[in-house]
């Protein structure tokens, strides 16, 4: 029994809203714990069974639309290796606009939508922006030994995608809803 809970009666115990010994609460609550965790070691699949099938679509189509975007423009308006790479560029500024943009409207201004979110944030905006390809572009304007492209490429990239963020935020919070 705790200290507080070992001197003192059953009524005194109910008095203060102990009306069972504290042990037989934890031990029931490890019980229950252990019960619980059993559970879901027997059936490893209920996990599974609980992702939401029409979520993870609207994600792979949103994927599917992004990816199409980002490598149609990439290959249409291709830059050479030590050159700045102004249409991944684009890409990554014109994505951190459209997420920041979508997230502020999604979450302020429009009606709750179970897959609007994953639709176009984690689907397309997540497959739209590249910036891992980024960071290849970074390692191979370095590997031409253009270290201040480089450098003005990457610091250009995060100051823009920020910027993009903090505008889209104020443009979405500035648009007015109709009703």
């Amino acid at each position: 029994m705790a200290p507080f809970a070992r001197n003192t009666s059953a009524s005194a115990r109910k008095d203060i809203g102990l009306a069972r010994p504290i042990e037989r609460a934890t031990d029931e609550r490890i019980a229950d714990e252990r019960a619980v965790a059993r559970d879901r070691s027997a059936h490893p699949r209920r996990r599974a069974r609980r992702l939401d099938q029409r979520e993870l679509g609207a994600i792979f189509a949103g994927g599917v639309v992004g990816a199409l975007l980002r490598v149609w423009l990439a290959q249409r308006f291709a830059t050479a290796p030590a050159a700045w790479p102004w249409t991944i560029f684009a890409i990554n500024i014109s994505g951190s606009f459209i997420l920041a943009w979508l997230a502020t409207r999604l979450q302020e201004r429009l009606p709750l939508s179970t897959y609007l979110a994953p639709l176009l944030g984690t689907g397309f905006c997540g497959a739209y922006t590249t910036f891992s390809t980024m960071q290849l572009e970074i390692l191979q304007i370095v590997e031409h030994h253009r270290y201040g492209l480089a450098a003005s490429y990457a610091g250009a990239s995060i100051v823009g995608g920020n910027l993009a963020i903090w505008a889209a935020i104020a443009t979405a919070r500035r648009v007015r809803v109709g009703r």
